[in-house]
């Protein structure tokens, strides 16, 4: 299981973690709620171990930004507040369970898994998607509507800057700054050659063609039927 655990309070954070990691969970920290919102987006959990009272936006605030955003993922709350509307509070903002503060460590990690039993889905997988053209963040698979496309390590992080970066047209030497961390040479075409390579892949065979060549610019993926 991977668990993102929001706690402000470091030193209990870093306790907690250390905890269930010798219980072969994996683990990530997030301190406040935009750092949880940024890490949700970012990467794929089993559950959130949300700390209720945390200060300016409150764990509330984030659960249902989570049941909005992340429909599927478990949601354990936890707070040293035992009254009855506070646990409510947490249950109509999206909570599967709720725990009060102090609690026994065998038994968050019962609840955890009980969590997981009861939804046993696989983590959420962001998707970069241009048209039927999809990129899955966490496996790097690479699919045009139901064909999956191999790249090389190389023309994958080309196509992930170029779908990143879906709509915005981008410089050769801010493409060959940011996928090879290269300062760009006027005299290299790699560029052109490895947009060469992703087109015959991603493109030639499929309609309609996405990576778009700028004149005088570089290029730009987008689908221009819409």
């Amino acid at each position: 299981m991977k668990i993102l655990l929001v706690e402000n309070d470091l030193i209990a954070a870093a306790l907690l973690k250390s905890a269930l990691e010798q219980h072969t969970l994996e683990v990530a920290v997030a301190l406040s709620v935009p750092s949880a919102q940024q890490m949700l987006e970012a990467a794929s959990y089993t559950a959130v171990l949300l700390k209720a009272d945390l200060p300016e936006i409150s764990g509330f605030e984030l659960c249902r930004f989570i049941r909005q955003r992340h429909e599927k993922l478990s949601v354990l709350m936890f707070t040293a507040n035992s009254a009855t509307d506070y646990k409510l509070r947490g249950f109509d903002a999206g909570a599967d369970d709720y725990l009060v503060k102090p609690f026994e460590f065998g038994e968050l990690l019962a609840r955890l898994r009980a969590l997981h039993r009861r939804y046993p889905t696989t983590p959420e997988e962001n998707v970069l998607k241009v048209a039927d053209l999809a990129l899955y963040g966490s496996s790097k698979i690479v699919k045009r509507g139901d064909r999956r496309i191999d790249l090389t390590g190389r023309e994958l992080a080309l196509l992930e800057y170029f779908m990143h970066n879906q709509g915005r047209a981008l410089t050769r030497h801010e493409i060959v700054h940011k996928v090879w961390d290269l300062a760009f040479d006027t005299g290299t075409n790699v560029v052109d050659v490895y947009v060469n390579y992703l087109r015959k892949k991603i493109d030639k065979e499929f309609s309609p063609k996405l990576i778009h060549t700028l004149n005088g610019i570089g290029y730009i993926l987008e689908d221009r039927r819409a």
